[in-house]
């Protein structure tokens, strides 16, 4: 099972099936004289990724650069088992997620935390990337891959504080991982444009996500390349949705934790929220896209309501 996305002969998007769902998370794949992918995906995608490496016809040893965007497991998760299986490539890093490439044990610990008994089925096995196959890049460095082809890397914080998105010069696109949060294909299918912020735990920071959203403005991009899932050619509506949804998470965020509810309370109130900005697109109530938001939202509400803890706690430690 494999289905490939051609955005043009250079570049492509292999879905990797993250949780058995299609059109959830891919990775991208960039036919330059350097072979690249951004993005791995989780461990159980590699086998779709590579499967799809083949369909395209570049054999595993012509990758020369994987890049992700963020360490969370369902980007990068994969990392170390895809690099096993291409012999030529390197990992292209933000600086603070390198160390966690190398000794995934706190992400795993984390990722356990979050996602419990399904852990196991969704991330493993988390493979170890030795520490010579990894390149960082900082804030606006640079990666040559092809004749004509350097991508810029710019810190965007937000979503991650180990989070950087990537310029492509030719496509004049953006690949922004989860910093704009997540497109949602099946709706965008049907002609509806339909982007939610991503505000997982444990390092969400809506200040920063607003900042990181400036910042990619001011680069006029014509295409935003998401890690959940493909791209917008609409970036105007992208920065609009991103903004307003935004606001009403967090708005309704604070709502819930200052009336001592939890994160399933404010799932409850966001899902409501949400089926009735579809059902005034006409979008029925059992459509796909609510099996994805299902999670979705089960992960963002806990990252709002553990960004609120943290500030009730910096709050109170300056008493």
């Amino acid at each position: 099972m494999s289905t490939i996305t051609e955005f043009s002969s250079r570049l492509a998007l292999i879905d990797g099936f993250d949780l058995g769902l299609k059109e959830r998370t891919g990775t991208y794949v960039l036919r330059e004289q350097k072979i690249t992918l951004i993005e791995s995906g989780p461990s159980p995608s590699v086998s779709h990724v590579t499967k799809g490496l083949k369909e395209l016809g570049i054999d595993l040893n012509e990758v020369e650069y994987i890049i992700v965007t963020h360490i969370h497991l369902d980007h990068a998760g994969g990392a170390g088992l895809l690099l096993s299986q291409c012999p030529n490539a390197k990992l292209v890093v933000h600086p603070k997620g390198a160390r966690h490439m190398i000794d995934p044990s706190r992400l795993i610990a984390g990722a356990k935390a979050v996602y419990g008994e399904q852990f196991d089925q969704l991330f493993n096995p988390i493979v170890p990337v030795q520490e010579d196959l990894v390149i960082i890049k900082k804030d606006q460095e640079t990666l040559k891959i092809g004749p004509n082809c350097e991508l810029t890397f710019y810190d965007t914080p937000g979503h991650a504080a180990h989070h950087f998105s990537i310029y492509d010069p030719i496509s004049n696109g953006i690949f922004t991982g989860d910093t704009l949060g997540v497109r949602y294909e099946s709706l965008a299918k049907e002609g509806i444009h339909f982007v939610l912020p991503s505000t997982s735990p444990s390092q969400f920071n809506p200040d920063a996500t607003k900042l990181s959203l400036k910042r990619i403005q001011a680069l006029n991009v014509e295409t935003i390349y998401f890690g959940h899932f493909s791209a917008s050619h609409e970036p105007v509506k992208v920065y609009n949705q991103l903004s307003e949804f935004l606001e009403v998470f967090v708005s309704t965020g604070k709502e819930v934790f200052d009336q001592g509810g939890s994160y399933l309370d404010l799932q409850k109130r966001l899902l409501t929220t949400i089926t009735e900005y579809l059902d005034e697109l006409n979008v029925p109530r059992d459509h796909l896209v609510y099996e994805q938001l299902a999670l979705d939202l089960e992960i963002c509400s806990m990252g709002i309501i553990d960004y609120f803890t943290k500030q009730r706690k910096d709050f109170s430690s300056k008493l």
